[in-house]
């Protein structure tokens, strides 16, 4: 299918920002909800995009998004998340921190929590943490991943294999409607798995897009989560297994201020 002049850059816009909203592009290109679901339809159809609820993301592979993509997409709902699981970490405690740009947005929201100890793969979250004089951090070694400042591999597993640590806040790059976590990397997802082993408590950090995507390696079960925390209901199925599984929900819209 030869994409039209406008269904193009609706592509080009959901691969720099990670997502396009049907309300949002009806305004931009002026013109019908209509016409924009007809345009997403067809470029779904065609392989380019998936569509999600109110919009649609680029399709999703075997390769992840861009970093800055996505550290741009969802990120209000993303400091909502962030703020209510940080609200769950008390002072006095250590946690391990891993990769994503939802994890940096906790790091964001503990800046003002004393005495707690951060274990880390995420280059990111060591430099947003720096600003935090009441909080110790352990960097992983590992082979760093300049796309996103991720430290991953062997050395990486071995590292967190040496704490025992009260949470562990955790990503995902897609989340599967059977409950299972997935991602992109087999590396990351081994320093995944070694992380969940380390802590008491678990929790998993993730906006509602990453149940329409997919990726091809799986982390774990939502089974082996204490709280998710994300910013829209799961579908009632999943919803009902978590609930078998005694694994919280936490609800976390975004407010309208972001």
């Amino acid at each position: 299918m030869a994409l039209s002049i406008r269904q193009a850059e609706i592509l080009e816009l959901a691969r720099a920002e990670g997502r396009v909203l049907v309300d949002e592009l009806a305004q931009r290109f002026d013109v019908t909800l209509q016409t924009i679901r007809r345009d997403l339809g067809e470029m779904a159809e065609a392989g380019v995009l998936e569509r999600v609820h109110g919009g649609a993301v680029p399709r999703a592979g075997t390769v992840n998004l861009g970093y800055e993509a996505r550290r741009r997409m969802n990120a209000d709902a993303k400091a909502a998340i962030a703020a209510a699981c940080a609200a769950q970490i008390p002072d006095n405690c250590s946690l391990i921190l891993n990769l994503g740009t939802t994890t940096e947005a906790v790091a964001r929201a503990l800046l003002h929590h004393s005495n707690i100890t951060v274990v880390t793969n995420n280059m990111n979250v060591a430099n947003i943490l720096l600003e935090n004089p009441g909080c110790e951090i352990m960097v992983a070694g590992g082979a760093l991943r300049r796309s996103d400042g991720g430290l991953v591999g062997e050395l990486t597993t071995q590292f967190f294999e040496q704490f025992k640590v009260d949470y562990a806040v955790v990503g995902t790059s897609a989340l599967d409607h059977d409950g299972d976590m997935l991602d992109f990397d087999l590396a990351e997802v081994r320093v995944s798995r070694a992380i969940l082993r380390q802590a008491r408590k678990s929790f998993l950090v993730t906006d509602h897009s990453k149940l329409g995507r997919t990726a091809p390696a799986r982390i774990a079960s939502l089974a082996e989560i204490d709280t998710i925390f994300t910013d829209q209901p799961l579908p009632p199925e999943l919803a009902d297994r978590c609930a078998e599984w005694r694994t919280d929900l936490r609800l976390c819209p975004a407010t309208a201020e972001g």
